[in-house]
Formats: structure tokens, C-alpha cells, sequence
């Protein structure tokens, strides 16, 4: 299929000259997607989106796992539209926080109490400076195999991108494995009574092992450290009630955002009363300030939020999204394996949060044949960063999907039989945490 992006291209030099990086989420940016793809989207409906140039698209990114019923649902979109008629931010709080924080509460089970943000880092952050005021301590420990917590010093501080950012706030972080329990033991031992928090997503790509997450609650809890379940993907795609649900562990504290919204801007940090409430106004410890944040409860997106967790309840999304994504994932595995692929491309994570793994002939990872798949699927009418599928798929998307990565992996055969560099149109793509550009 041929596609021109004449339109995005003559709006990226003039993007990067007023943006930073040229847009406002790095995942999102140029370097992330090969030379030949669609630089601006300019509508969304269901699972498909048009970029400036007419090119249409089945998507597989859905705003960064954030669209999971579908672009512009109408539900959400209306529910929205008509809290917006009655004005979007007031002076005093709106009911619809109570009405909003009771479903949190009412569906998360670990939650006595929330707390609402617009975004995930805020309320990640607003966790870890409720676990230092709790313990009376400093370190907070990370998974390093979990990409992202936060764009906020603490975290950031701990990755290759750490310009900006005193020594001595990156040393207030200290790292364990996933699934390797005897790196959270020597983190404890190492770090004595000195750890407020302990951050990790219940599941990426990667399960927990068994016993894995309720080991890590027993070690918290011996050693009088906050768990903190960082839900900003699992939360309300694994399950309803949270992955905390799914995989039966109970933080002290979890933070949502990305799918409770349907794209609209709302996250969440969610908790026992004894530590969310040293952020209120009725206790006679020092205060914590929390989160105060002018739009931090915009009405227009409680009511999106709460639109978005109805038609959760009433129509089996969740279900859906694990349905079709393991038909996804068994079609694109029949194609991987009559290619002998199985070595070079694979797929990895639960059906309802798929992604993928490109290598090259020594079997690396490699950013090249990333680029390429990604060139090649979006020549075919596909933009997938990832294989995140949405209750707005359905089957004629699944079919030209399946269709289109059929076509994609046969020039990647090619390019691992006779070089990437004969197929890939410019340049490859770049890890988004590197020291250097």
C-alpha cells in the first residue's frame, strides 16, 4: 500500500523548533517510529485513526495503553461533554469527586481511601512522599525491570537520563530484580530500617512467578516498608479490580491512571487510611502536602471516568480484551512459526497487553528490525509501538491485522536472510532512556 506523509513531514521540523523533542510524551516521538510513518494523527474512532496526510490506520497503541474502550467512545465522549455544560472546575470541590472516589473504593479492595490526579507521576510521587512521612525514612526501592514510575527526580534520577538531577537525590534510590526475591532479601539487608517504599507493577511482560508478590508483601512487611503497586497499565485491563485482584497481593498503596479514563486526562493513588490520611486535615501529625492540583479533579473527567468504569461493569471489557488478544496472538504465532521466525520475533505479555520483541540474526535485540516491522505494518495500514488491543476491535480489524503483520514478517524473513539495510528506509529507532541523543 502506498502512503505519503507529505503533511507530517513538512509539520515535524517546525514541531521540533517549538517543542522540545517535538512533542510532549518521548515514547511518542519521532525517534520511536521509522522515517517512512505518519508524524501527527488527526482523528481517532474505535480502534482506527487518520493521520494529517488521509492515511487511515488500525491502531495498536491506543494512546499508550490509556484507549481502551475506543477512540472518542461515544458514552464517555457525551458523559464528558455534558459535565463540561455545567461548568469544569469550581472554586469549592464537585460532588462527582465523592461520587467518583466512592467507585474507586467500592471496586479496589486494598483502598480505604484516593486521591485523584492528571497524571501517573503525580500520583506516584505523591505515594513515595507519603511513605517517607510515614516510615520516617528515605530510600525508596524500584524495580529495574520495570521501564517507568515517574518523571520526577526520584526515578528519574536512576536512569541513563539523569541530567538535571543532584547526586544525592539519585543515591535516595536503590534497585531489585523482578521474580529474584533474594535481591529484595539483600536490598533489606544491605539497607536496614532505611527503606520508606518499595515500587514495582505486579506484571509487564513478564509474569510473577509463584509466590513471588506475596513474598515481597511478607518482606515489607517484616521490615515496615510501604508496598506500593504501581497499576497505571495492569489497572483495569488485567482485571476490574485491579491486578492486585488478578494476582492476589494487597499493597499499602496503588496508583491508576492510563484505562480508567478512556484516554481522558485522571489518575489516582489509592491506600490504607492510616497513610492516605496523613495527607488530609483531621490528624495531629505533621502534615504531608499530598496533591493539590488545580485540575487535579476537572469534573469533565470524573464523569469520563465514571462513563468509562460503566461500560466496564455492563458490557465484559476486560473480558474482551483477553478474548481478542488471544486470537491476536494465536494467528500472528501461526505466521511466526511457518516463517521460522520463532528466534527473531516474538510475543510477549497477557493477551490483553501484548507486545513484541524484534532481534536480529544473532538473535539481539535490535532497534533496526524494530523499525523495520514498524515501516512495514504501517505500510500495511497498522500503528503498532505495541499489540494493545481495545474492546473497539473486532474481527474484520483482526483479520487485516493479521493480514498486514503477515506482510510485515515476510520482508523481515528477508531482511534477516539478506540484510535489514536493503529494506529499512533511513535510519533506526533509539531506546527512549539514553545519556545521549
Amino acid at each position: 500500500m502506498h502512503m505519503n506523509f507529505d503533511n507530517s513531514d513538512k509539520l515535524r521540523s517546525k514541531a521540533h523548533a517549538l517543542i522540545p523533542g517535538g512533542c510532549h510524551t518521548y515514547a511518542k516521538g519521532d525517534d520511536q517510529y521509522p522515517v517512512h510513518s505518519p508524524g501527527f494523527i488527526s482523528k481517532g474512532e474505535g480502534c482506527r485513526v487518520w493521520d494529517l496526510d488521509g492515511n487511515e490506520f488500525i491502531e495498536y497503541g491506543m494512546g499508550l495503553r490509556a484507549v481502551t474502550l475506543g477512540h472518542a467512545y461515544p458514552s464517555v465522549v457525551d458523559a464528558a461533554y455534558r459535565q463540561m455544560l455545567l461548568g469544569n472546575n469550581y472554586t469549592r470541590p464537585s460532588a462527582i469527586e465523592v461520587e467518583c472516589a466512592e467507585m474507586m473504593v467500592e471496586l479496589i479492595d486494598a483502598a480505604d481511601m484516593v486521591k485523584f490526579a492528571k497524571n501517573g507521576s503525580d500520583a506516584t510521587t505523591a505515594a513515595a512522599r507519603l511513605s517517607r512521612a510515614y516510615t520516617g525514612r528515605d530510600l525508596i526501592a524500584v524495580c529495574q525491570d520495570h521501564p517507568f514510575f515517574s518523571v520526577d527526580d526520584w526515578f528519574i534520577g536512576s536512569t541513563p537520563m539523569a541530567a538535571g538531577i543532584p547526586e544525592a537525590i539519585r543515591n535516595l534510590t536503590v534497585k531489585f530484580k523482578y521474580n529474584d526475591i533474594s535481591s529484595v532479601v539483600s536490598l533489606f539487608d544491605e539497607y536496614p530500617g532505611q527503606i520508606a517504599c518499595l515500587f514495582l507493577e505486579a506484571a509487564t511482560s513478564v509474569e510473577p512467578e509463584e509466590g513471588f508478590l506475596n513474598e515481597v508483601r511478607k518482606l515489607c512487611t517484616k521490615h515496615g516498608t510501604v508496598l506500593i503497586l504501581d497499576e497505571m497499565i495492569t489497572g483495569f485491563r488485567w482485571h476490574l479490580k485491579g491486578a492486585q485482584n488478578y494476582y492476589g497481593v494487597k499493597p499499602d498503596l496503588s496508583t491508576f491512571g492510563k484505562a480508567m479514563g478512556n484516554g481522558f486526562s485522571i489518575a489516582a493513588l489509592a491506600g490504607k487510611r492510616e497513610i492516605m490520611d496523613l495527607g488530609g486535615i483531621t490528624h495531629d501529625k505533621e502534615r504531608v502536602f499530598l496533591l493539590s492540583t488545580t485540575q487535579g479533579a476537572e469534573n469533565h473527567a470524573l464523569a469520563a471516568t465514571l462513563a468509562t468504569i460503566k461500560v466496564y461493569r455492563e458490557h465484559n471489557v476486560i473480558e474482551h480484551l483477553w478474548t481478542f488478544g488471544d486470537v491476536l496472538r494465536q494467528r500472528v504465532n501461526e505466521i511466526i512459526a511457518s516463517l521460522k521466525l520463532e528466534d527473531y520475533f516474538q510475543l510477549l505479555g497477557q493477551p490483553c497487553n501484548l507486545v513484541y520483541a524484534t532481534k536480529d540474526q544473532e538473535k539481539n535485540p535490535s532497534q533496526e528490525f524494530r523499525a523495520l516491522f514498524l515501516q512495514e505494518t504501517i505500510r500495511n495500514g497498522l500503528l503498532m509501538p505495541s499489540l494493545v488491543i481495545s474492546y473497539s476491535h473486532r474481527e474484520k480489524d483482526i483479520e487485516q491485522t493479521v493480514q498486514g503483520i503477515g506482510e510485515a514478517l515476510h520482508i523481515y524473513r528477508k531482511a534477516l536472510d539478506e540484510g535489514v539495510e536493503k529494506y529499512l528506509i533511513g535510519r533506526p529507532l533509539k531506546p527512549v532512556f539514553r545519556k545521549y541523543n
